[in-house]
């Protein structure tokens, strides 16, 4: 019971909240996935959203629900995330036995955004019952009521797959992906991961955040080397925000970009040396 209150804690927090109308969050366009994903979303079509960890996808989902005026509903998925837990559950409470609705099915009543993150962390269990919402019929089977509703108008559902993560035992299978319009994330190109590294640090000075990009650059070429996953936009940014609150800039380029992403003595070695090649003299 422990553990069920816990999922549910967790699936709690993603409560549908209007996007703010006073400010855009901050994005830097890439390509035209802005223009495919308004088109997507004109026809209510599921839309996929491929790339590495830390790329920017959710935060251009954030972006895209801004400006589509849209709810949004986040479902980190996790390998304890059941059906239930999508779509909801029967619960006692006093001596009555009530329905609570997940975060799954209070998007496809509201007519909002739902984004399930990362979904090949999900049991095969909780895949298969967003079938029905990702073609024509585009409804929501709730077995234990013995019911099925139909989708808002305005509803839509989006997922994010990281391809780098993909094994014989954790991958999404080819009739699921099928099923989705799918858009490709890469990490930025030199000088927007600059403004984007400006704009989340804005007190770190342009010296400091073209080292960092140079660096997280060159790090990224030992993804053939050994590394699972490689340097992210976002671990640039953490690494400024250490930077900018004091720490000395190797330091925080180490607890940032290296000590997270390998245990490895010898890669995370020839990490620093990229590091202090970058950040020696400054």
């Amino acid at each position: 019971m422990k553990n069920l209150l816990t999922r549910l804690r967790g699936v709690e927090r993603d409560i549908i909240q209007p996007p703010a109308e006073d400010q855009a969050p901050y994005y830097e366009p890439q390509a035209n996935e802005i223009r495919v994903f308004e088109a997507a979303y004109r026809k209510r079509l599921p839309v996929m959203l491929k790339g590495p960890t830390g790329c920017g996808k959710t935060r251009f989902l954030e972006y895209m629900a801004w400006r589509l005026k849209r709810p949004l509903v986040t479902v980190s998925c996790h390998e304890d995330l059941t059906s239930s837990d999508l779509v909801g559950r029967f619960l006692l409470e006093g001596e009555q036995t009530v329905w609570q609705d997940g975060p799954l099915t209070r998007a496809v009543k509201a007519g909002a955004i739902c984004y399930l993150d990362e979904i090949v962390e999900a049991r095969t269990d909780s895949t298969v019952v967003i079938h029905p919402l990702t073609d024509h019929r585009r409804r929501l089977p709730l077995e234990k009521k013995g019911q099925e509703i139909e989708a808002h108008e305005d509803f839509m559902l989006v997922i994010s797959y990281n391809p780098g993560y993909q094994t014989v035992l954790k991958d999404l299978k080819p009739s699921t992906k099928q099923r989705f319009i799918a858009i490709h994330f890469d990490f930025p190109a030199e000088e927007i991961e600059l403004r984007i590294i400006r704009n989340e640090v804005p007190d770190l000075g342009e010296d400091s955040a073209r080292r960092l990009v140079a660096a997280g650059r060159r790090a990224r070429a030992l993804k053939d080397h050994g590394l699972e996953e490689v340097t992210s936009t976002r671990a640039l940014v953490y690494a400024g925000s250490m930077m900018s609150a004091g720490l000395e800039p190797i330091e925080a380029c180490r607890v940032a970009m290296v000590n997270p992403i390998t245990d490895d003595v010898e890669l995370a070695e020839a990490l620093m040396e990229i590091v202090k090649a970058h950040f020696a003299e400054g």
